[in-house]
């Protein structure tokens, strides 16, 4: 004898295997979201620290060209200009004299930039024989020399 099925079974079935595959799907759907934000930050914290040091060695240059020309009968001034984000943050400037961070032994001038809005701080050693001093933020930067002292502050306007 033949067995009829029942078709309320096969409707059970059909209904459980929709909600699971819906389910799974929005479990997976929100593992992928969830990643891809991760990559991104960890993406711009690399494109942030990429532009700080590049930022960071082309003042450092900038700076050392000016200590070459002031002497102690000699005050240089110099303005020069760079871009006011880094990574779509704001950063600060600021000389730091024998304090190069972790990676960085022994008595080395540096400049220090720190992004605003992601964690992100870069060390560029300096070598300079005058004593460096100051800070500033991104965009037109002025560099001072007597000769002795330099020094980095903002632009006036």
């Amino acid at each position: 004898m033949i067995e009829s099925r029942r078709e309320r079974d096969r409707a059970v079935s059909i209904s459980i295997t929709h909600v699971l595959t819906v389910g799974i799907t929005t479990i997976l759907i929100a593992m992928l979201l969830t990643s891809a934000s991760t990559m991104l930050d960890i993406e711009s914290e690399r494109s942030t620290e990429s532009s700080l040091e590049t930022i960071g060695e082309r003042l450092a240059n900038e700076i050392g060209n000016v200590d070459q020309i002031a002497d102690e009968n000699t005050t240089v001034d110099a303005t020069v200009t760079h871009p006011r984000t880094a990574g779509s943050s704001r950063y600060t400037v600021t000389a730091a004299p024998s304090n190069c961070g972790p990676l960085i032994e022994g008595e080395t001038d540096c400049l220090k930039l720190t992004a605003q809005s992601v964690d992100v701080t870069v060390y560029v050693p300096i070598k300079t024989d005058a004593d460096l001093e100051g800070t500033s933020t991104g965009g037109a930067i002025e560099i001072q020399s007597d000769g002795d002292e330099i020094s980095i502050t903002e632009e006036e306007r």
